[in-house]
């Protein structure tokens, strides 16, 4: 990944990642606490983080897809080391890929069990920006 920014148009929280090739990926962010008292900071709950993975190959013939970017991210962020996290999932093709989800993305379950939901909006090819139409979940980008 090059970079990682916020991304808001039109939704609270979101993602926006520009990988090394120029790719690109929107994702947005929501999250379950263990309160609905969002007003107040949420006590972090540490444990042992998960254990390291291997980071998978994210190009294939110099393309990237959502599955491949899934487990990319899902890696990245299993590796962190972070002790709030308990474990990192895919939605389409990891541990988890039998339970349905129309949308490729991924989730973060916290020791606290509060969890981050990440969910694939858009992907621009290189040199395609965000106002290209049609705008969507490509199937290689």
């Amino acid at each position: 990944m090059k970079t990682v920014s916020p991304w808001q148009d039109d939704r609270p929280f979101g993602i926006h990642i520009t990988f090394s090739t120029g790719a690109q990926l929107w994702a947005a962010i929501t999250a379950a606490a263990l309160s609905d008292d969002y007003d107040s900071p949420e006590a972090p709950v540490l444990d042992v983080p998960p254990a390291e993975v291997p980071l998978p190959d994210l190009y294939e013939n110099g393309k990237i897809t959502a599955a491949r970017a899934e487990q990319y991210i899902a890696a990245t962020l299993t590796n962190t080391g972070n002790p709030e996290i308990a474990q990192v999932y895919a939605y389409t093709s990891g541990d988890r890929s039998s339970v349905p989800n129309s949308y490729p993305g991924l989730a973060l379950e916290f020791h606290s069990k509060s969890r981050i939901f990440m969910l694939f909006q858009h992907t621009a090819r290189p040199g395609q920006g965000k106002d290209s139409k049609p705008f969507n979940l490509q199937e290689s980008f």
